[in-house]
């Protein structure tokens, strides 16, 4: 069993109610002496006192451990790469001092940067006019989704355990006869009725799930794997819709948006947990080292389905490479980001132009490698590809976007993608998280002036680009 240290909380447990460290040890029926080593994280909690604490103080275990330590170091470190802290970073000894001592101090701190970095991204699109009444320091819906996945570390085990039991005893139809078998199913429980459409009767729509008429529509401009996949979904709402409100509730969105944003990533992590299923799935990829073209196949789900799987396989004691999730557009933009790793995922704008993900474009279908270094002279192996859109009419041709997907150097071994290229001593491409927070001054690809970066201005020279001058 994995030992838990749970001083920070322990240490507030009691002072909430209002006990002294002799007092907390004869209701768990353990020494004072031992009550400060664990507030001290000198001693790791055993399951028996854990069992007392939530009799006595009807807490939840889950309350007290740090589960959520290593994504929160993670989105530490990843914050104070902003220039803002060049002169004052604290080194990682530190941050693990303070994240054992004051780890309320530290959310805090990380939901203040959030608010700085929302409202100097807003500050910098005033051009774009927002509507008015909007608040200034509000987050994307989309920022409020990723938050939170990243501190559950992208790994849902209340929607792991609904998925596996979906088709019970029998297991799930062959792959040829899920779609058949999804259409029943949502016939014969439901009462609802599945109909794939012409594109002109479906506009600018893939699937549209009409409560009132009992009926799924899907667009004839869907392939078969995404047909099935919508369909799962679809099943994930109507059968799974309390466990999905619970991890919604726990989610702590606000915002009407964002919790609607939340619900759709959810429903779609049932799906992808449905349609390849965590053991098997670990087991396919460990095998074929992540050849995500043939677990594509094998579990007949898209290339895109299938990276974004990957990023799940965090159980405890089965977990896969730690891997993150980038998708982009042609113009560089981020339109889906996963982590489960320490890697800095670009929150606003686009992502690092020195990144090869954007050459993918050049190549479509191939996959290019590369290894990158970032700032703070971490070293992440990282490979990315074309991924095909569903296409609605001629003048839509060409909708690929590009997926890009990442783990440290210590794991590039374990993916197949690497062979062939020296990861000890080969030279990485250095990058930042975007231009606007990169301290690299003198990159030949910097788009704009980073915030905070002030360098001066010599109007007797031109450097590579517009800002080193």
């Amino acid at each position: 069993m994995r030992k838990t240290f749970i001083g920070p909380r322990l240490r507030r447990l009691r002072q909430d109610a209002g006990e002294t460290q002799g007092m907390m040890a004869r209701r768990l029926n353990i020494s004072a002496a031992y009550v400060n080593l664990l507030e001290n994280n000198q001693r790791s909690v055993s399951v028996a006192v854990l069992l007392r604490l939530m009799e006595q103080y009807g807490v939840d275990w889950h309350d007290l451990s740090d589960e959520g330590a290593g994504a929160q170091l993670a989105d530490l470190r990843g914050a104070l790469q902003d220039p803002l802290f060049d002169e004052v970073r604290p080194n990682l000894q530190e941050l693990r001092s303070a994240q054992t001592h004051a780890p309320a101090l530290i959310d805090a701190f990380l939901r203040l940067h959030r608010s700085y970095q929302s409202a100097t991204d807003q500050l910098l699109a005033l051009a774009a006019q927002p509507a008015p009444g909007e608040p200034i320091l509000s987050a994307s819906p989309e920022s409020a989704v990723h938050h939170f996945f990243r501190r559950q570390r992208n790994h849902f085990p209340a929607l792991e355990q609904a998925a596996a039991a979906l088709w019970g005893a029998d297991g799930a139809p062959a792959a040829d006869d899920l779609y058949a078998a999804l259409k029943e199913r949502l016939s014969t429980r439901h009462k609802i009725t599945v109909r794939v459409v012409q594109v002109s009767d479906l506009p600018r729509t893939l699937r549209h799930f009409d409560q009132g008429r009992a009926e799924v529509l899907l667009s004839e401009a869907l392939d078969h794997p995404n047909r099935v996949f919508q369909l799962v979904h679809v099943l994930g709402l109507i059968e799974c819709r309390d466990t999905l409100d619970t991890i919604l509730a726990s989610a702590g969105i606000e915002d009407r948006q964002g919790r609607a944003r939340c619900l759709v990533e959810l429903a779609n992590y049932f799906a992808a947990a449905a349609l390849m299923p965590y053991d098997a799935f670990l087991a396919e990829a460990r095998a074929s080292k992540y050849d995500f073209d043939h677990l594509a196949t094998r579990f007949g789900v898209s290339f895109e389905q299938a990276c974004h799987r990957a990023t799940t396989m965090q159980r405890e004691g089965a977990q896969g490479v730690p891997l993150f999730f980038l998708r982009l557009d042609k113009a560089g933009n981020v339109t889906k980001r996963f982590n489960a790793t320490d890697f800095h995922l670009a929150e606003y704008g686009g992502a690092c132009p020195k990144l090869d993900v954007h050459m993918s474009f050049r190549l479509p279908g191939r996959i290019i490698s590369q290894l990158v270094e970032m700032p703070d002279a971490s070293q992440y192996f990282v490979f990315s590809r074309t991924v095909d859109r569903p296409t609605f009419e001629r003048r839509g041709q060409d909708n690929r976007l590009a997926v890009a997907m990442g783990c440290t150097i210590d794991h590039a071994p374990e993916i197949g993608y690497s062979e062939g290229i020296a990861l000890q001593g080969a030279a990485a491409t250095p990058i930042g998280i975007n231009c606007r927070i990169c301290p690299r001054a003198g990159c030949e690809q910097r788009a704009h002036q980073a915030a905070l970066l002030k360098t001066p201005v010599n109007e007797a020279r031109r450097g590579a680009t517009r800002y080193d001058a």
